[in-house]
Order: C-alpha cells, then sequence, then structure tokens
C-alpha cells in the first residue's frame, strides 16, 4: 500500500514538473518528437525493404533447362540430384514438359497464341524445364552453378546478376536505417537527459529539503523517472499519428507499391498498429532511461 501510495505521489509530482518547467518541456517535447518523426520513418522503411526482400526471395525461381535428348529416366536423375543440393527447396521443384510450357505461353499472350498455334510435339523447338526455389537467395548464384553441372541439363537462368544487385541494395538500405534508428534514439536519451538535468537543478532546494526529512533515493529519484516517461509518450503523440495516416496515405496514393509491383509495401493494417505500439514503447522507455541516467548522475544517489 505504502508503495502504491509513493507511486500516485510520483506521478503526480512528475506531471507537476512538466507544467512547472514548460519551456523547457515543450522544448524536450518538440525535440522528442521530429527525432521520433524520424525513428518513425526509419521503421517504416527498414520493416518495407525487408519486405522487399523477402518478397524478392519468395518470388525468386530459377529454372533450369534440359537437353531435348534427355530421356525419362535421365529426367528423374536430375530431379534427384536437384533436390539433393542443400540450398534447394526440394518442396518447390516443378518439373515442366515444353508442351506445358508452350500452352502457358499460350495462355499468357495473345501473340505467343497466333504464333505457337501451329506447334505439335516434333516442331515444338521450347524444352523441358525444372522450375525450383532456393532457401538461402545469397547463395544462388553457387547453387546454379551446381545445377548447371548436373549431366543433361542445357541451361540455367535466375535473373543473374539483378537479382544479387537488388538483394545487396535493399540489405544495405535495411542496415542504414536500423542504423538511423538507434542513432535517432540515442539523440532522444541524450535530450532527456538534459531536461531532466535542468528540472533537477531548479529543485535542488526542494531535493535537499526531502534528504534532510529521511527520504530515501527511490522516492526522490521516481518522480525525475516518471517525468521522462510522460515527456517521451507525449513526444510520441505527433509520429503516432504520422504512421497511422500518414502510411496509410502514402499507400493508397501509390497503390500499394513503388515503382514497379514488385516493391510492393506493407498492408496498413496491422502494420500500423504494430508499429505505432512499437513506438510508443521507444519513447516510454527511452524517457525512463534518459531521466533514469540523469537523476543518478546529478542528484547524486
Amino acid at each position: 500500500m505504502k508503495a502504491f501510495r509513493i507511486l500516485l505521489r510520483s506521478i503526480n509530482d512528475g506531471l507537476r514538473s512538466i507544467f512547472r518547467n514548460f519551456s523547457l518541456s515543450t522544448a524536450s517535447i518538440l525535440c522528442s518528437t521530429i527525432t521520433l518523426i524520424l525513428v518513425a520513418v526509419a521503421m517504416v522503411l527498414s520493416a518495407n525493404v525487408d519486405n522487399f526482400t523477402k518478397k524478392i526471395e519468395d518470388d525468386m525461381t530459377i529454372v533450369v533447362f534440359l537437353d531435348s535428348k534427355a530421356t525419362s529416366e535421365e529426367v528423374e536423375i536430375i530431379r534427384n540430384k536437384i533436390d539433393n543440393i542443400a540450398n534447394v527447396d526440394e518442396d518447390e521443384t516443378i518439373y515442366k514438359t515444353k508442351a506445358e510450357v508452350k500452352m502457358e505461353m499460350q495462355n499468357e499472350s495473345a501473340i505467343f497464341n497466333t504464333v505457337m498455334g501451329d506447334w505439335d510435339e516434333e516442331t515444338n523447338p521450347l524444352k523441358d524445364t525444372f522450375q525450383l526455389k532456393v532457401k538461402d537467395i545469397e547463395q544462388i548464384n553457387e547453387t546454379a552453378k551446381e545445377i548447371e553441372n548436373i549431366d543433361k541439363v542445357s541451361t540455367v537462368r535466375y535473373g543473374e546478376g539483378l537479382v544479387e544487385k537488388m538483394v545487396g541494395a535493399f540489405k544495405w538500405i535495411e542496415r542504414i536505417a536500423y542504423g538511423a534508428v538507434l542513432a535517432l534514439i540515442l539523440v532522444t536519451i541524450f535530450l532527456i537527459i538534459n531536461t531532466i538535468k535542468l528540472t533537477i537543478f531548479s529543485r535542488q532546494r526542494e531535493i535537499s529539503i526531502m534528504r534532510l526529512v529521511g527520504a530515501s533515493n527511490f522516492v526522490i529519484k521516481t518522480p525525475f523517472i516518471i517525468e521522462g516517461m510522460f515527456l517521451g509518450l507525449i513526444g510520441s503523440i505527433i509520429p503516432v499519428l504520422v504512421v497511422l495516416f500518414g502510411y496509410t496515405t502514402l499507400y493508397d496514393m501509390t497503390h500499394g507499391y513503388l515503382f514497379s509491383p514488385i516493391i510492393q509495401l506493407i498492408k496498413p493494417t496491422p502494420f500500423i498498429y504494430y508499429t505505432s505500439a512499437i513506438l510508443v514503447v521507444i519513447a516510454m522507455i527511452v524517457g525512463m532511461i534518459g531521466s533514469a541516467r540523469a537523476a543518478r548522475k546529478y542528484l547524486k544517489v
């Protein structure tokens, strides 16, 4: 019960301190808001880049063209050798005869349908194929080379060169975004520390009196930690609104993708709610950490 009373009093003191030092609190909230907006942007960017990369990984298919003279027994041997490669997802391996490939192409385009309409089994120049997916896209080049060395495999194609560049670029963007989030969180902590430090200096006399009457370190520090938590919470309001309404607007304006349907954005629901919740938690924790560090350093308790 005593701890509950101390907590209530600390919350009351923390809120009063925000209004008592209104100009300092406002400056801290504004700076926190700006940095948290940047944190929100970096979080949304990193999440979408991760989504782009996974989308490419999920959709990326290696097409293995077989020698036109390969027999059905040799095709089965090739399948077994492909499935035994560690990086190949054997559950995703699909075999298509040249007749099936021809039918698919005809269904996709009226031009193909006209050109290929007269092809029969003898005149069809297409090749039987295996279409497969890999477990680790970063090893796709080595996997393709290994498959190409199998007997009766004619050619292996997967968009070589372009895939590695796209995935590499997305990985770098993701790392930069995560680095930006970390840097901005540290900036926010620094701002909170300075605000609480100034608050502590302005309340030195009150703190001295509390010490004289026997107040514990916990009782003295808790209001400052609560104040930092509220500063972070208030500072997160606008960034949360930016995520909720800004991202939804961006998604609607771009029809859910950037530049190309390949680069699809994450659907707003429930993504914006998860991101907003994480942003609020980060803001509160950062505020409490900044306040705790300031209280420990400048209260000397």
